[in-house]
């Protein structure tokens, strides 16, 4: 991927570009490209950042979002003049993603009422149980009706103010822009949504509405933001959202605006996973997989959640809260060691050099089991999260085997899940993997594919992820004012896609087999889990 400084400066200057900002789980990215070519990425940015557990709740504070957004642009825009010799200062669309789900409730103004709840909460077990068997559907606990049941059932005195609610992405959309709409994959983990009328659930809403009568709420179609597909209007930046971007006064007002999307979204969009039959798997700080379905489920699993894609189609969801991060813990260990030892390898070398040696592990991974678990999770039962490294005195600890181990920890709830929908007759054409683990050819990817038992695809712009795909949604947000029809999957296919190249590992039946045998460990050894939990429990004040 990549452009001539002369056309990258002709697109600069003349707007012709699309501008996406994914606020992640530790990054917020910034990347631009070329509206005509969304597959010419121009510049990027970025800034690190990390979730805070405040009074045993996950958050980010709403000070670093808007500083981590600056931040982001700001780098962006200094990549852009270091490789094209120009700053731009306008674009011809944008559009911000984000994390899904959790709960951001406003009051009147505009203004949060508590700190925002992410995802990674699993205080509301009892709301979201009364709820999915009220709607017969499987309400998450991340979901934002879950939190906001939650508050209702724990009569939290913020609800006395409550105006609306929204997610971290249709909070900065509005703010720069000023419209309360969100894009129907984030909405579809507010709320369930019908893909027959490409907005949430009426029968939902009014059973909700039923549930909580006279609690003083109202109607909850009202607390929600507007629902738009992919492609939609959602405004244009105002002059006092452009001012919260860029501080300086360079970028202009007027921009066109994509709907907010959520990071499975964009996930989605960035590996061309939206048509029926086609999935994908999005490995950071949580892991998740996303299903396009044919056809709908047989029955409920609390496994699959049900959500959209950016165009509205039905989706089965196996989303997991812990990812990659207990990896990259145990990286910056074996990256402290090299420095200790004055090798001084850098982190790129130290994943690479660790992920080849896992390929010369056991199958199994010689009887090693490692649990990922920072936080609760929800597929496998725990409320709370213990990391853990456990194995039998029989087993064969190498460190190839501890890295295999590691790697398929991050796949083992994932897998899980993944099980029940095979289990449902569901069948993919093709698996797509993003995400920076994957950056190293052919390992965990090859790993993923022996859990899945399914080829796995890994594009080149695997590492841009999220970002990347809402840049993509802001240029076809552009497209599509421009007369273009046929679809999102169809644009994706024709405008972005037709000439990329990835490459697809088969499962290897050793790995295969391997890996089940490592999974029915895994299973048996969640009680270990849970035990761990009881016995050790987090004090109060530090951060799990």
């Amino acid at each position: 991927m990549g452009t001539t400084t002369t056309t990258g400066r002709d697109a600069i200057a003349s707007g012709r570009t699309a501008l996406g900002i994914e606020l992640g789980s530790t990054r917020i990215k910034a990347c631009l490209t070329d509206a005509d070519d969304p597959a010419v990425v121009l510049a990027t940015g970025g800034h690190d950042w990390e979730n805070e557990y405040v009074d045993r709740r996950w958050t980010y504070s709403l000070d670093a979002v808007w500083s981590g957004l600056r931040a982001a642009y700001a780098a962006l825009v200094a990549d852009a003049e270091s490789r094209h010799g120009i700053r731009p200062v306008t674009f011809g669309a944008l559009g911000v993603s984000a994390m899904m789900h959790g709960y951001l409730p406003l009051d009147a103004a505009g203004e949060p009422l508590v700190p925002f709840r992410t995802w990674r909460n699993t205080s509301t077990g009892v709301a979201a149980a009364e709820l999915s068997e009220r709607f017969g559907v499987n309400i998450p606990l991340r979901w934002s009706i879950a939190h906001l049941h939650q508050a209702v059932l724990d009569d939290e005195p913020h609800l006395d103010a409550l105006d609306s609610i929204t997610t971290l992405a249709g909070y900065v959309h509005t703010r720069l822009t000023g419209r309360r709409v969100l894009g129907i994959g984030d909405a579809s983990g507010m709320v369930p949504t019908d893909a027959a009328t490409a907005d949430y659930d009426a029968a939902i809403l009014a059973s909700y509405d039923e549930l909580v009568a006279g609690r003083g709420l109202g109607p909850l179609r009202e607390l929600l933001p507007e629902v738009l597909p992919a492609g939609a209007d959602a405004g244009e930046l105002s002059a006092a959202g452009a001012a919260l971007l860029d501080p300086t006064g360079r970028l202009r007002p007027g921009v066109p605006c994509a709907p907010p999307e959520g990071d499975a979204g964009t996930g989605m969009v960035a590996t061309s996973s939206v048509a029926p039959r086609t999935g994908n798997v999005s490995a950071g700080t949580s892991i998740f997989a996303m299903v396009v379905l044919e056809r709908p489920l047989s029955s409920v699993h609390r496994e699959l959640d049900l959500v959209a894609t950016p165009a509205g189609d039905p989706v089965a969801m196996v989303h997991c809260n812990n990812g990659a991060s207990e990896l990259a813990a145990w990286a910056g260990l074996f990256s402290r060691f090299s420095v200790a030892s004055g090798a001084g390898l850098s982190p790129d070398a130290v994943y690479e050099t660790l992920f080849r040696e896992a390929l010369a592990g056991e199958a199994d991974a010689g009887g090693l089991l490692a649990y990922n678990h920072l936080a609760g999770e929800p597929i496998a039962g725990l409320e709370e999260g213990r990391p853990l490294v456990l194995r039998t005195p029989d087993s064969r600890l190498t460190l190839a085997n501890f890295v295999r181990a590691e790697l398929y920890g991050v796949f083992g709830t994932l897998a899980i899940g993944m099980r029940v929908l095979a289990n449902e007759g569901v069948r993919l054409d093709r698996m797509f993997a993003h995400g920076g683990m994957f950056r190293t050819a052919g390992v965990a990817q090859r790993f993923l594919a022996a859990a899945l038992d399914a080829p796995v695809s890994v594009a080149g712009t695997a590492s841009e992820g999220g970002a990347w795909g809402m840049a993509v949604l802001a240029a076809y947000r552009r497209a599509v004012a421009g007369g273009a029809g046929g679809g999102l999957a169809a644009y994706l296919g024709e405008a972005v896609f037709g000439g990329a190249e990835a490459a697809s590992v088969d499962p290897v039946p050793a790995d295969v087999a391997g890996f089940a045998a490592y999974l029915d460990r895994y299973a048996a050894g969640l009680a270990v889990e849970s035990a761990a939990i009881a016995a050790l429990p987090v004090l109060e004040g530090s951060t799990p």
